[in-house]
């Protein structure tokens, strides 16, 4: 039933009665909202109810009631299946009378307006609601500040929302949107930033400032109109206009735009500090305005690069971001967001390949031709080229370098307060911190990409303030001087541009003479330059050459031991850096693997943040990894640190995710002594393979991998492990997701488990091989299908009636259609029909039973397959057909199969003998010619397993060994097809007798009979 006017009040009520604090009136409130929502007349009920101002409607029922209209619009606006929607009707109400709310005063529900405006306009601007911007320019025409100011709120998030739509024809109203609204918006902010400077002017004359901020609120609205047209006029030229990279086509609005935004920044910024004793509110403005100004360069910069190539826009923007980095005191910048936007833009500039200068230089058009595309990028990445040349001195470049170094990079007493106070939080924010958030990082970018542009002028430089700094601070210093940060500071910058200095700097003399004596001060005031050091050995990595190797080794082993756990992160991820390259030493990593155990596990105790222990998981990761079988001697000690930490980090998904990933290592390396660990290993197994366990959506994936590497290491399968199995039934009702890693793992159960497996859990085994088959598409059956013929060849007698189901459906694929345009369905196919072969031959009364069942031949019929009324022949037509699909063990399994056929009381069987004779005549002549088969399921040994006492299974894995022994071991793969042939050949002239026999063999083409005599004879 549709709710209507009169249902306003009750409406109101009842969300009233939702916000409140006593859960008795709340709980039924909000039981009755989730039910009116799907009724008509929902949305426009809570549209008057937003409309009303006044004493009478509070302000937080309105704001919820424009969260409720907010949700309706995501579920219901568009038609679908499981709703009726909003109709069209009502959403031509509510989209006219939406318009009609552009003087709320309340803020917050200004927004939520704009925003529900917006979704709207995403769905249906401009086929169901043409005159959207229309009706909202009309209102601008007459509209007060405030009723603009909640026009242009509008706007801003209508066209955000009409950006992310990419179909052409979307891109193409957006362009149509940029023609009709620039100028306008554009015009009103140039406008709107006269009168704000004018009055900002004014009020640093005055001292009675927040008198008279509170006696007008038109100012602070037409400041943050100006902000909004700022973002309006931003993303109009963003996204009305296909990026200049591609087109080379100027965006004639950034060089108008870009000029005029600079201006404007060197007009505010003056006022930041004009208000720093007056009025904070404005000083935040100024600091605010300024820092959106320069975003916006930085976005059309990167946007329109070309474009920006002017002597008003790139060169002037350059030339004043490097004033303001270089000299900001002077400039009055000396607030931080600021500063890392210009070098942000800087940055951008001077990485942006639009501006590299091709070697050909710029195209002289002689012709008066109208230039290429590639003509035309080629002479604006000339002139951009030529413009940074002039801004970018020589002289200014070494400026550039010396400051970013000698006062970005240097800790600031805040910094160190910091560190003192959480040195591990510090650690972090210093490492993984997004560059364009913070002043140090942002510095140390821009400083890595000016010096691989000037390398060579730089690289000296750099060198010239690292000794400086040595020799003003001394490596026995314990005092936290001025020289002391500028140490850091070089260390930093060498540490970045590692492979530059390595021509300048010999890295022995620098670690012997210095970098040594440093590390054995182990005053609390140089844990600065440690935990430096221990950065930049990392990072010297490629450059440590021979005896100086084992002594880095040492000493990042010894800081792993430091009291400051800044020091000591630090330490822990160069080591992964040192022990992951490939020239790491495995004696040297052998020697130091106590103490790094016995570190890592105190150092993970110690920390408390996520990224921290992160980080001590993967060392252990990569020591795991490194030390092989030496870390049987530990094993005892990983399972209790593993087991531990597992506890500890109950509910922390992400963590328990790095632990499996770490003790999947750690059982890879234990190999055949992985049972030392199962005490550990199998509760935690069992926790992340359950799919009814809370975190079993994040830790599934790596649980299984997990149990699939547990079983491989093993040298058996103990009943704990055994026990696991009916876990896996669970996880494939549940999705596919895993289903190769699942056939690993039923593998190893089948391959080390044996008869006992199938005793206990033959039912659910059966159970998961029915759900894959017929229920997944055609690659993961050709998954799946090996480990059928795998349980056949190893329990012919006791897998097939467990399988019957599974078997009588691949039966049904065996003989369907193929289809043409699908290749894997002809390979699945041929995989099928070699298993019903294998069948066959090795349980003969099971396959005539199971082909023999009324059900599977009425439901081949049903499915219009002819099989004429005997699926064994249909099957031989099949195997005839197929033979040439199939790889080498399964042509063998056919042709064994069609010569058993031979020997069946089949009285049809005898028309088919000179087909029969041929598939097996081929198949043994094919074996002769390949020597070894390239079996695609790797049955036949290769020359690479073949050990020095020929038995081929040297050095190969636990899971590899018996893999392979067991597929060697296959009764079709040591068969004689030759022998089985021709004894098959003397029961079928018995059984048909001779006259029929030979009259067949008659039959056959003189040159096929004479290849058959040929193969039967040179056995």
């Amino acid at each position: 039933m549709a709710l209507s006017a009169s249902d306003v009040p009750t409406m109101y009520t009842v969300l009233v009665n939702s916000l409140s604090a006593d859960e008795a009136a709340r709980r039924p409130a909000e039981a009755a909202l989730a039910q009116c929502e799907t009724r008509p007349g929902f949305c426009s009920c809570l549209l008057e109810i937003i409309s009303a101002r006044g004493l009478a409607c509070r302000e937080d029922v309105r704001l919820l009631a424009t969260v409720y209209f907010k949700n309706s619009i995501n579920r219901y606006w568009r038609h679908r299946r499981d709703s009726y929607g909003i109709s069209n009707e009502e959403k031509d109400h509510l989209r006219k009378n939406l318009l009609l709310n552009m003087h709320e005063e309340n803020s917050q529900i200004a927004l939520q307006l704009a925003v529900l405006i917006s979704k709207i306009a995403r769905l249906d601007y401009p086929k169901e609601w043409p005159d959207l911007l229309s009706v909202l320019a009309q209102q601008l025409q007459s509209a007060d500040v405030l009723a603009s100011h909640r026009v242009f709120m509008v706007l801003f998030r209508t066209l955000k929302e009409l950006s992310t739509k990419r179909l052409a024809v979307d891109q193409k109203n957006y362009a149509e949107i940029t023609g009709h609204l620039f100028e306008y918006t554009w015009n009103l902010w140039k406008s709107d930033v006269q009168a704000i400077l004018q009055n900002l002017s004014m009020l640093s004359q005055r001292n009675d400032i927040d008198s008279i901020l509170e006696q007008s609120n038109d100012l602070a609205l037409i400041c943050d109109r100006w902000l909004l047209c700022l973002k309006i006029v931003r993303q109009l030229i963003f996204s009305g206009y296909a990026s200049d990279s591609r087109t080379a086509q100027e965006v004639w609005h950034v060089r108008e735009v870009c000029p005029t935004v600079l201006t404007a920044i060197r007009s505010l910024l003056p006022y930041y500090d004009s208000f720093k004793d007056k009025q904070a509110k404005l000083r935040d403005f100024a600091k605010r305005a300024c820092t959106k100004l320069m975003k916006v360069l930085v976005t059309l910069q990167g946007r329109h690069p070309y474009s920006f190539v002017h002597q008003t826009v790139l060169l002037a923007t350059v030339d004043f971001c490097l004033n303001m980095i270089t000299n900001p005191e002077q400039t009055g910048t000396t607030f931080e967001e600021f500063l890392i936007q210009s070098m942000v833009l800087v940055k951008s500039v001077l990485e942006c390949k639009e501006y590299r200068p091709s070697p050909t230089g710029r195209v002289i058009n002689e012709n008066a031709q109208p230039l290429s595309l590639e003509q035309r990028k080629k002479n604006f990445a000339a002139v951009a080229s030529d413009m940074l040349k002039a801004v970018l001195s020589g002289d200014r470049v070494v400026l550039l370098c010396n400051i970013l170094v000698r006062r970005y990079f240097i800790y600031t007493a805040k910094d160190l307060e910091e560190w003192s106070e959480n040195p591990e939080s510090f650690h972090h924010e210093q490492n993984l911190v997004q560059w364009t958030e913070k002043k140090r990082p942002c510095a140390e970018a821009l400083f890595i990409v000016i010096f691989e542009k000037y390398r060579e002028l730089l690289a000296p430089v750099v060198v010239s303030v690292l000794r400086e700094a040595m020799a003003v601070s001394p490596p026995q210093e314990t005092d936290v001087t001025a020289g002391m940060l500028l140490k850091d500071a070089a260390y930093t910058a060498a540490g970045h541009v590692y492979y530059e200095l390595s021509n300048y700097l010999s890295f022995n003399e620098w670690f012997h003479g210095s970098l040594s004596i440093e590390i054995s001060n182990h005053h609390p005031n140089m844990r600065i330059v440690r935990r430096k050091i221990a950065l930049l050995l990392g990072q010297w990595i490629s450059e440590i050459k021979g005896d100086t190797r084992k002594l880095v080794y040492r000493a990042l082993v010894g800081l792993l031991q430091d009291n400051d756990i800044a020091v000591r992160l630090a330490a822990c991820s160069s080591l992964c850096y040192l022990f992951q390259e490939s020239c790491f030493s495995e004696v040297d990593l052998f020697e130091c693997l106590p103490t790094c155990w016995t570190m890592s596990f105190e150092l993970i105790e110690d920390v408390q943040e996520f990224d921290s222990k992160v980080q001590v998981l993967n060392f252990i990761s990569v020591l795991l990894e490194h030390a092989g079988d030496k870390v049987i001697p530990f094993a005892s000690q990983l399972s209790q640190f593993f087991q531990m930490i597992w506890k500890e980090s109950a509910g922390e998904s992400l963590l328990q995710i790095q632990l499996l990933t770490a003790l999947r290592t750690f059982v890879s390396s234990l190999g055949f002594q992985s049972p030392l660990s199962y005490h550990m290993l199998i509760p935690i197994l069992q926790s992340g393979i359950n799919v009814d366990s809370p975190d079993a959506l994040n830790l599934l994936e790596d649980s299984v991998l997990l149990w699939e590497a547990t079983l491989s290491n093993g040298p058996s399968i103990v009943p704990q492990l055994l026990d696991l199995f009916p876990y896996l039934v669970g996880i494939m009702n549940r999705s596919f997701d895993h289903l190769e890693i699942t056939m690993k793992i039923i593998e190893d159960y089948i391959i080390f488990g044996g008869s006992e497996f199938l005793k206990s859990h033959g039912a659910s085994l059966a159970n998961i091989i029915d759900t894959i088959v017929g229920n997944v598409n055609d690659k993961g059956l050709l998954t799946a299908l090996p480990i059928v013929d795998l349980l056949i060849q190893i329990f012919p007698l006791e897998a097939p009636p467990l399988i019957s189901s599974a078997l009588q459906k691949l039966t049904f694929i065996s003989l369907s259609q193929d289809d043409g345009q699908n290749p894997s369905r002809t390979t699945v196919r041929a995989s099928s029909g070699a298993i019903l072969a294998r069948l066959l031959v090795m349980n003969t009364n099971f396959s005539s039973q199971l082909l023999s069942e009324p059900a599977l031949l009425a439901s081949i019929q049903q499915a219009g397959i002819s099989v004429n009324n005997n699926l064994l022949l249909s099957l031989v037509d099949m195997w005839i057909d197929k033979v040439d699909d199939a790889n080498a063990i399964q042509q063998k399994e056919y042709a064994i199969a069609l010569s058993i056929i031979l020997t069946l009381q089949v009285p049809q069987v005898i028309d088919k003998l000179d087909d029969i004779l041929s598939v097996c005549t081929t198949v043994i002549i094919g074996s002769r010619e390949v020597k070894t088969e390239d079996d695609t399921s790797g049955d036949i040994t290769s020359s690479s397993w073949i050990g020095n006492d020929g038995s081929g299974y040297s050095n190969t894995s636990s899971k590899e060994l018996r893999k392979r022994q067991v597929k060697d071991s296959d009764p079709i793969k040591q068969a004689s097809l030759e022998n089985v042939l021709r004894e098959n050949l003397k029961a079928c002239a018995v059984f048909h007798g001779d006259e029929a026999f030979n009259a067949a063999i008659g039959r056959i083409h003189p040159s096929a009979f004479a290849q058959l005599q040929q193969a039967l004879n040179t056995a």
